[in-house]
């Protein structure tokens, strides 16, 4: 059996300041963002409500500690939380989301805790990367196991999902390239899952149609332009979020977890990091399959033969978003069988969802091919 997800009231606006008026944000409401966030966009309008910014809490992607400090600084009587900003500001107010009856958010992820729904999520995304405004799931890093874990839990989905491409136009470039490089994985995840379908398939080959073409233009005119296509690249996020919420992402993303949790390398860029080499140990493991879609999929996108898509695709992605080896993170390749045996005690739930099965050898040889 498989499923197909989708629990969402999807709403576009033109200006930011049209989905406040519309959304009439005010008392009961509370404002979970960036600093920088809510003066160029927020503080203009003067909303009645309170607001907080994720960075007093700590830098980079979120813990445990962070959200659990967020939340005992909830005032009360909130009703809605307004959540505007990227993947980090999403998947914390959607933990904010669930109570918590002992405070500590690490018992939802590690099954201690069976959560109920406290607060409607307005997710308003400002990068065009995670989809996290159409998914049922977050991630965050376990202090206490010093990786990365995700959650599924349908309470999870916004209560609204608010598309406005001027937010996103004024990312700086590296943000946009390694979010968008995330959607990408997203949908090539979720297109290879053995959970997909009809449906979130249709959503995967869009969002890889419009991340590829968009990236070929970037290339071909400045990386700079792509602002020219804002509407597409959030679109495309907005469509991997939609296909992996069912599909399910697999080992690229459990392979970047480690990474991310102790080396603490942005999420996109961890997944890229480990992305080529990982399929390239697909391809040399199962040859054929339903790889070879993917293959002439690349193709027909890239104009070149079926058989040269994908390193035609891996070559484009570095031309976006110039890779280092693990190396010059610091990451020791002494700690290659460690990180392996962790993805397969903890991420089983990504695993499933493999092209492939991948041994605990072919993980190490995934790391000391990139490092």
């Amino acid at each position: 059996m498989k499923e197909f997800k989708m629990y969402l009231d999807l709403l576009y606006y033109d200006s930011f300041k049209e989905f406040m008026e519309d959304a009439a944000v005010g008392e009961g409401d509370f404002v979970l963002t960036n600093e920088f966030l809510y003066n160029q966009f927020v503080k203009p309008l003067e909303p009645s409500c309170g607001a907080l910014f994720i960075e007093a809490y700590g830098l980079g992607e979120p813990t445990t500690e962070m959200v659990d400090r967020i939340r005992a600084d909830l005032p009360d009587g909130v009703r809605r939380i307004i959540a505007i900003g990227g993947g980090s500001v999403l998947d914390i107010a959607k933990m904010l989301s669930l109570h918590v009856s002992s405070g500590k958010t690490e018992d939802l992820f590690l099954g201690d805790e069976a959560p109920s729904r406290v607060y409607d999520v307005y997710a308003v995304p400002t990068t065009c990367g995670t989809g996290s405004e159409v998914t049922n799931a977050c991630a965050v890093e376990l202090v206490s196991l010093h990786t990365k874990r995700g959650l599924n839990n349908n309470l999870m989905f916004p209560a609204k999902s608010v598309l406005i491409p001027e937010l996103i136009s004024g990312l700086p470039y590296k943000f946009f390239a390694t979010s968008s490089i995330d959607a990408l994985i997203h949908a090539v995840e979720s297109y290879m899952s053995p959970k997909a379908c009809p449906h979130t398939e249709l959503f995967s080959k869009e969002a890889i149609r419009l991340i590829l073409r968009g990236y070929q233009y970037i290339v071909e005119n400045g990386l700079e332009k792509w602002t020219d296509l804002a509407d597409e690249f959030i679109l495309a996020s907005n469509y991997a979020g939609i296909a992996f919420c069912s599909a399910g992402c697999a080992a690229v993303h459990a392979l970047s977890y480690p990474l991310g949790g102790k080396y603490h390398i942005p999420h996109g860029e961890a997944n890229q990091l480990v992305f080529a080499a990982t399929f390239r140990k697909y391809k040399e493991k199962k040859p054929e399959g339903k790889i070879n879609d993917l293959e002439a999929l690349f193709g027909e996108l890239l104009g070149v033969p079926s058989d040269q898509a994908l390193e035609a695709a891996f070559a484009l992605f570095d031309k976006v978003q110039p890779r280092k080896p693990l190396r010059e993170f610091g990451v020791s390749d002494s700690e290659f069988k460690d990180f392996a045996e962790g993805v397969i005690a903890g991420q089983t739930r990504l695993l499933n969802n493999n092209y492939t099965l991948l041994s605990l050898e072919d993980m190490v040889e995934i790391y000391q091919a990139i490092y």
